[in-house]
């Protein structure tokens, strides 16, 4: 699914806020197939705060490598850590780093937007140009030269990636508040006698709302690719706290000799990925009423 706001607000047309949706749970196989993905991911991250096999720091080089079993169900790694106990720690992580960079996004990338869109057009202008300039650079270049500024950190991490998204939030925010301001009742507000923050938080926000939702869940699988990939690197989540991208890059070199070291951490950040991925596609299916006709 594209993450370009040009294709989130051609393939979702604003729709009054007053417009009846209901979910339509069996009508929508991706939001169903998404939603169960992202279930178990928080199951994963709830469970690790009440209940793991094993402590996930805990080294013991007496069951190093060892293939799953009884006592290890998915086997340990080369220091003697539980695997599925990482596994099951190495959630919380991801969906915090989650939560924390869409927060950070919307937060910046929101409010820019909308009033880029209600502002004079040289505002409007530069603050697009602004907006352009700061997409131009990724999230995982920006988040390595803040771990090279500041030191490796999940928050580091988490900050940069709520930085680099912003911009996309913004473009999206922009772009569906001009959609809105061209409606017929936005006129007819001002007529009434009320003013931009009155419209914005009337008209604009519970218009877009739902485009914002559909970017947000796209963003927070980036955010989860994001921080493995920092981690993998060495520039997100340091050692000993359990994170999936910094059990790839301690399980690469037993690659061949133990793949499934390797194996369990990139399955679990595809199920994550691809749970956030259909359910912004679910999403899209529920906010667009296009498709109502097609079913």
């Amino acid at each position: 699914m594209s993450t370009d706001p040009a294709f989130l607000t051609a393939e979702t047309p604003i729709v009054e806020a007053s417009s009846p949706r209901r979910w339509r749970w069996h009508r929508s196989p991706s939001l169903v197939a998404g939603g169960s993905l992202i279930l178990l991911v928080v199951l994963m991250a709830v469970i690790s705060y009440f209940w793991t096999p094993y402590d996930p720091t805990d080294v013991d080089p007496a069951v190093r490598l060892q293939g799953p079993s009884v006592e290890h169900w998915l086997g340990t790694d080369a220091l003697g850590r539980d695997v599925f106990s990482n596994l099951l720690t190495g959630a919380r992580v991801t969906l915090l780093v989650g939560l924390i960079s869409v927060g950070v996004g919307a937060l910046i990338g929101v409010p820019l937007g909308i009033a880029a869109a209600v502002s004079r057009p040289w505002v409007s202008q530069t603050t697009q140009r602004s907006v352009d300039l700061l997409l131009a650079f990724p999230a995982l270049l920006l988040a390595i030269a803040f771990g090279a500024i500041w030191g490796a950190s999940t928050l580091t991490a988490m900050l940069a990636i709520g930085i680099a998204t912003a911009p996309i939030f913004a473009r999206l925010a922009r772009s569906g508040t001009l959609q809105v301001l061209a409606t017929e009742y936005v006129p007819a507000a001002r007529i009434a006698g009320h003013g931009t923050v009155y419209i914005v938080n009337r008209h604009v926000l519970p218009n877009i709302f739902g485009l914002l939702i559909i970017q947000a869940s796209v963003t927070f699988g980036i955010a989860v690719l994001a921080e493995s990939g920092l981690s993998y690197l060495g520039f997100g989540t340091p050692p000993p706290t359990p994170s999936w991208g910094l059990m790839l890059q301690q399980a690469q070199p037993l690659l061949y000799s133990q793949p499934l070291l390797s194996f369990w951490p990139a399955a679990a950040i595809v199920v994550a990925v691809l749970g956030f991925n259909l359910l912004g596609d679910g999403l899209r299916d529920h906010y667009d009423p296009r498709l109502d006709d097609r079913r």
